[in-house]
């Protein structure tokens, strides 16, 4: 049985599996992601060493969360790591002396949900994940659609708000910091402030302090039906929904898939999400429109996705 490494490196986390070629995940190592270039490379080597002291192991997938080049082998930038032009695999490789293949993580989530979950039966494709920040992925006729320099799907980088609030990649008024993780605690955390008797769930479960609010807590709070943390949903979702449909006009996928730690909420975000696209496509005119499904592999999508990269690379 041919077994492959997926490695899913994101702000907090480096998770590390042993894939099979069905998508299975036979076992896994995780360790918190370091704040620098070289120390993160290390762990990397150090989850990939004690995945393959114990399993036979082909090549190793990478799904990085930036900018990958259009070799797959260098991160040219990534917003929230601590990586700028950073040959990657060259570093791995020395490492672990394995094959590797680098892919951006929105992407590699993208291919694992067409393979083996909630994209399987398209064959047009589009994923956006919403955790920390917003990661995109487009699969197209059976083939990862990457751009002419690698770089295509970042749509978490798309302007939405004209000199609107700084985002990591330098720019600002970008789609993630109205649509993510970072976008709802912010929303939550400046209703709290402003209406603190409309948030007093959220507040309670904070200990009382808006400062101390943390992602989770919105989300227990929404599902205990604080209003302060349903209405941050539903400002984050709204945005998702105009967003999906401008997707719609540029590239016309059959099918979204809608994954990252904040979709785990459910019918908080995908409801007010769907309403907001709907309603949105249709203004303009559209009949036939992309369906919405939430991802199948979750947190696991990135890990999968690498790891069957690095297996047809």
């Amino acid at each position: 049985m041919a077994l492959t490494v997926g490695v899913d490196v994101g702000g907090t986390k480096v998770l590390g599996g042993v894939v099979t070629a069905d998508g299975e995940i036979i076992e896994t190592s995780r360790r918190p992601t370091p704040k620098d270039a070289e120390h993160t490379a290390r762990v990397i080597a150090e989850v990939v060493a004690e995945l393959a002291a114990k399993h036979e192991i082909e090549a190793v997938g990478i799904g990085a969360a930036g900018y990958v080049d259009a070799t797959r082998s260098v991160v040219l930038h990534a917003p929230n790591l601590a990586w700028r032009d950073e040959p990657l695999k060259a570093r791995i490789e020395a490492l672990v002396n394995l094959p590797v293949v680098v892919e951006n993580d929105a992407n590699a989530a993208a291919w694992a949900e067409y393979r083996h979950g909630a994209g399987k039966g398209s064959s047009h494709l589009v994923m956006i994940t919403v955790g920390t920040g917003i990661g995109g992925g487009i699969v197209l006729d059976g083939a990862l659609y990457r751009g002419a320099f690698g770089v295509a799907a970042e749509f978490g980088h798309i302007q939405v708000v004209r000199d609107g609030l700084p985002c990591g990649c330098g720019g600002r008024g970008c789609f993630e910091q109205y649509c993510s993780g970072k976008a709802l605690l912010r929303q939550a955390k400046a209703g709290a402030e402003r209406d603190p008797d409309g948030a007093r769930r959220l507040l309670e479960l904070a200990g009382g302090k808006s400062e101390d609010l943390q992602g989770q807590h919105v989300t227990q709070a929404a599902h205990e039906g604080d209003p302060i943390a349903v209405a941050a949903f539903r400002s984050i979702a709204e945005v998702l929904g105009q967003g999906l449909c401008d997707l719609v006009f540029s590239l016309d996928p059959d099918r979204f898939v809608v994954g990252g730690g904040v979709a785990e909420a459910g019918d908080l975000l995908f409801v007010p999400a769907i309403a907001a696209y709907e309603k949105a496509v249709h203004e303009r005119g559209r009949k036939q429109v992309a369906e919405i499904r939430p991802a199948a592999l979750v947190n696991w999508a990135g890990l999968v996705g690498a790891a069957d990269l690095a297996r047809v690379r």
